[in-house]
């Protein structure tokens, strides 16, 4: 999950903003934008959202169910040694080239 001032920060340069612009528009100053940016400080979620919107972008949340599997596979892999790592991930790629040959046949 990324923090408030990680998302502070992303919606600030897709919204074309300087750290002082943004301050300008929440009213507040080019240090406290800094400060939650590098996580020295943490913003509310509701000065995230604002903040967001004021780069002219929309914060969207969701209550999702929890998936395991994610997880379930970065500890598999990184149980393996990069050599296991790395046969895995050629065998996956030669799968998907397989895939993607017999759908154009099919297609073609």
């Amino acid at each position: 999950m990324r923090r408030g001032g990680e998302l502070i920060k992303e919606a600030r340069k897709r919204g074309g903003l300087t750290q002082r612009e943004l301050a300008e528009l929440l009213g507040t100053t080019q240090s406290v934008i800094a400060r939650w940016e590098t996580g020295k400080r943490s913003p509310t979620f509701e000065v995230v959202v604002e903040a967001v919107r004021a780069c002219g972008l929309d914060l969207s949340t969701r209550i999702v169910q929890r998936d395991e599997q994610h997880a379930l596979l970065v500890r598999e892999w990184l149980a393996m040694t990069p050599r296991e790592r790395l046969e895995r991930a050629t065998k996956s790629r030669a799968s998907f080239e397989n895939l993607r040959q017999s759908i154009r046949r099919t297609a073609g």
